[in-house]
């Protein structure tokens, strides 16, 4: 009995201790594995982390970025509504000394068509009174004169006007005619070439492109240093800018288009002359 009792524990001892080293084994690989998600966990935690952080950063500057535009447009929008303010009550002084030129451009062709209508009656009373053959041939003189200056006058009459009231020359004869007028000073000038700035008067014109099919130019003007296009511009068609201390607005027309060549001219108000002048003698 003794010995079955013995051989029985010796038994039991034997599968026990493996099973103790399994399941230390066990335990000890639980652990290894917990430490390593732990880890893991603590390393994903921090690269959130960093991430929300970076993310948070680029959002605040974004926002700041954000506020900065809607800064900028909001001081653009009140100088737009400055210029447009300014540019508003120009055009109120344009319409107003539209309807003035009309008015004295009327008025102007019912005194011409007066005066010429008053001298053809008395050329025509003086020879119906003479019986003299010089004095008839006299007479027959001042007759064609009158007709050539009433043929020149109509001619002048047909010369285009601008929006503004103004005539357009076409051409140096009939800048000539301008001039006489005494209304206006009127500068002519060529440009030669491409994207060569010249000055003209108190304007810088610079040639841009030319359609010689279309008869159209694109050219860039400088005023007061502020620099502006205008595109698609026809032969004959004025452009009109204002100066500092003016109120009459001046005109440039271009006559003539060749290749990379532009003709024309500048119309200057004798009135902004004497304004110019009398702001600069006010300034002092």
């Amino acid at each position: 009995m003794s010995e079955e009792h013995t051989f029985e524990a010796r038994n039991g001892s034997s599968w026990q201790l493996p099973a103790i080293v399994v399941l230390g084994l066990v335990a000890v690989g639980g652990l290894g594995f917990g430490w390593n998600a732990s880890s893991k966990l603590d390393s994903t935690q921090q690269a959130v982390s960093t991430e929300v952080k970076s993310m948070q950063q680029s959002v605040q500057q974004d926002m700041a970025s954000l506020k900065d535009r809607i800064a900028q447009d909001e001081k653009a929008n009140t100088d737009l509504q400055g210029d447009l303010k300014v540019v508003t009550d120009k055009l109120k002084i344009t319409q107003g000394q539209l309807k003035k030129a009309r008015a004295e451009a009327a008025k102007l062709n019912d005194e011409t068509s007066q005066k010429l209508t008053a001298l053809d009656t008395s050329v025509h009373s003086e020879l119906a009174t003479k019986a003299g053959t010089e004095e008839v041939k006299t007479v027959d003189t001042k007759v064609t004169q009158v007709s050539t200056d009433l043929n020149t006058t109509r001619e002048d009459l047909k010369m285009a006007k601008s929006e503004m009231g103004t005539l357009i020359a076409r051409n140096h004869d009939e800048i000539d005619q301008l001039r006489r007028l005494g209304e206006r000073d009127y500068v002519e000038f060529t440009v030669v070439g491409r994207n060569k700035p010249q000055k003209v008067a108190n304007v810088t014109v610079e040639l841009k492109g030319i359609n010689q099919k279309k008869n159209q130019v694109n050219i860039a003007m400088t005023v007061e240093d502020k620099r502006f296009e205008k595109k698609n511009r026809a032969i004959n068609e004025p452009i009109f800018f204002y100066t500092s201390g003016t109120h009459l607005a001046e005109e440039i027309v271009i006559n003539k288009v060749g290749k990379d060549q532009i003709s024309g001219y500048v119309s200057i108000p004798k009135a902004n002359a004497q304004s110019a002048s009398a702001s600069s003698t006010s300034g002092k």
